[in-house]
């Protein structure tokens, strides 16, 4: 331990594996729940600061953020960085997205941006942060190195995240607040629930086992090896583990793990607690009579006499539903009562067993797989021709920058590459048919030129698809069948499961690499419909999707940093089948219109799925 001051960021997990900063208020929002004397203290009302955040809950007991109309549940952490970091210094750097609004980068990548920045480097490479993207400070854009797809990014000024100051833990090898010791093997508690996730162990794992994190650059609290249990020191009714009816707290078992962090804040784990979600419901005997009533009969009392209600148990034997929870937390919370979450949910990445007999054909699908190889590009066209195919002549050039070069569209393209030959004047700049958009003539030569050169154009600005669009899809086989299971959310109907398989191999002209070998992780890949109606309609697409060679791209995995290896092309798919831990499962409302406008983005039409009948 160490006396020092550091700049607290909390961050929360993504369904990619990626912990994503809440803002600066939200960040102060939570420490200040943790400096608090309220005995009723241990969760956080996100809608508080943020009405956009109003369905979360943050319970820092079980360090989770808890979404109340869904159930889902994710990690959260508290990181440390350098005061003289872009956190400590109040600096935001965003990203526009498809919907025109501004994301924030990673924390991790954020600093490294601000880093280069302040040293008045001309770009920044991402890729030894494990994201194909070239920063470039002068056009304030953020370029894919695969795609060339250019995005606009920003840096803006916020309001600093919180200041701390007092005992620190110091990583392996010295170094507080994030400067050194970075990438340094973790053993807290959020990172170890997280690995725990990973290999499928239906644990948070405990104690001080050394483990690596990907990506980790932040300084985070670590519990030190030989440290002493705390034996002394009672929890308070407000911090204490939730224990089952009749089982008493015992600070020297080995079953129990207890870690006091910087201003108070304390974790608590049972690993001997039985497999529940509980709400503390400090309330009078009349509405918890009430509330017990509405769960069930099977309560329990904590160690401390504080009555609680398992609202959904893990081993699937209760019979209450997540949405009951959430409309409980919904009322807990708006009472400024607690939501307090001992354990989280077990993984569900398959199905039971299903023999064969049992695995059915889609209805109205008159095949089960679908094999592709790698298509040839078009031939008989010219560059120059396909992207003058798209275009109407401008007789003057607007007043403003071609948003691919960046210079004024009444001057030269900007663009000095080799593989675009002089045009004249007259042809300097075009009028894309559709949407209307301006650029210079070269310039989307050479954009098509980086491209699969399929005879398909694309529009930088609003995305608008000219042509039929593919991608570089390695060859592979795509599976799909009914299975006698019903997924979460969907239990009106059987399931459509999907089976992936790609080979690894050698990358063509069209991949990022051409002679190298690329890596498939993961391969064969289950994923998971509803067999209904819209689900049948997705699935369609889908197979348009694979013929067009547009589900998975040859890059680098945004979650191991891996490259040259077989990834995730932009069309989200549910892997989990029996849970929505990781934001990859069920219930997801809206999982079906997602997937539809992503596919939509790639410029498959519903009726391009009609053709599949």
């Amino acid at each position: 331990m160490l006396l020092a001051s550091a700049v607290v960021v909390w961050e929360w997990l993504n369904e990619h594996g990626r912990w994503r900063p809440y803002s600066p208020a939200v960040s102060h929002q939570i420490e200040a729940a943790i400096r608090s004397s309220d005995p009723r203290g241990g969760s956080v009302v996100l809608g508080q600061v943020d009405s956009r955040l109003s369905p979360y809950i943050i319970d820092l007991q079980s360090m989770h953020q808890f979404r109340q109309d869904t159930g889902t549940i994710r990690p959260v952490r508290r990181s440390f960085y350098d005061p003289a970091s872009a956190p400590g210094q109040g600096w935001q750097w965003e990203w526009e997205n498809d919907a025109g609004t501004w994301t924030p980068y990673d924390m991790e990548v954020a600093i490294a941006i601000e880093s280069a920045h302040s040293r008045k480097q001309p770009c920044l490479d991402l890729t030894p942060l494990g994201f194909c993207y070239l920063i470039d400070f002068q056009n304030m854009t953020q370029v894919n190195r695969q795609s060339q797809r250019c995005r606009r990014l920003q840096r803006r000024a916020d309001m600093t995240y919180p200041l701390v100051s007092g005992p620190l833990p110091v990583p392996k090898g010295g170094g507080v607040g994030g400067v050194t010791g970075l990438g340094q093997p973790c053993s807290c508690q959020q990172c170890m629930l997280v690995l725990s996730v990973k290999t499928n162990t239906g644990g948070a794992g405990g104690g001080g086992a050394s483990i690596q994190t990907l990506g980790r650059r932040s300084l985070t609290m670590q519990r030190t090896k030989n440290a002493a249990p705390v034996t002394s020191k009672p929890l308070s009714p407000s911090k204490s583990a939730t224990l089952g009816q009749g089982q008493q707290q015992n600070s020297n078992s080995n079953s129990n793990y207890y870690q006091t962090l910087p201003h108070g804040l304390a974790i608590s784990r049972n690993t001997a607690s039985p497999p529940c979600i509980m709400f503390i419901l400090q309330v009078n005997s009349n509405v918890f009579t009430d509330l017990s009533r509405l769960l069930g009969s099977n309560t329990c009392v904590l160690s401390c006499s504080v009555p609680t209600v398992p609202v959904k148990n893990l081993n699937g034997s209760s019979p209450v539903h997540p949405a009951l929870a959430g409309i409980t937390g919904i009322l807990m919370s708006a009472a400024a009562l607690p939501v307090c979450l001992t354990r989280p949910p077990k993984l569900v990445l398959h199905p039971p067993p299903v023999s064969k007999s049992d695995i059915k054909p889609v209805p109205g699908f008159g095949h089960c797989c679908r094999k592709t190889t790698k298509k040839q590009a078009r031939k008989g066209k010219t560059p120059e021709e396909v992207v003058k195919k798209y275009l109407q002549k401008v007789k003057s050039s607007p007043e403003e920058d071609c948003t691919i070069c960046m210079e004024p569209l009444g001057g030269p393209s900007g663009y000095k590459g080799p593989g675009v030959g002089p045009v004249s004047r007259a042809e300097s700049v075009g009028r894309l048919t559709q949407c209307g958009h301006q650029y210079h003539f070269q310039c989307l030569v050479a954009m098509y030129n980086n491209g699969n050169k399929d005879g398909s154009l694309q529009c930088p600005t609003c995305k608008t698809i000219y042509g039929v669009k593919t991608g570089n899809q390695p060859a592979g086989k795509m599976e799909y069948h009914v299975i006698p299971h019903s997924i979460p959310g969907h239990p009106d109907c059987k399931t459509i499961r999907i089976i992936y398989n790609i080979p690894p191999g050698i990358q063509g002209p069209e991949h990022p690499n051409p002679g190298k070998p690329f890596t498939a992780r993961g391969f064969p890949r289950h994923c998971y419909l509803p067999d209904s109606e819209k689900g049948r309609k997705v699935l369609r697409l889908l197979l348009v999707a694979w013929d067009r060679r547009l589900i998975f791209s040859v890059g680098t995995s945004s979650t191991t940093g891996e490259s040259d290896t077989v990834i995730w092309n932009e069309v989200h798919h549910k892997t989990e089948f029996g849970s929505n831990l990781t934001g990859h499962g069920f219930p997801d409302p809206g999982h079906l219109d997602n997937v539809l406008e992503e596919l939509r983005a790639q410029g498959i039409e519903e009726d391009d799925g009609l053709m599949e009948k």
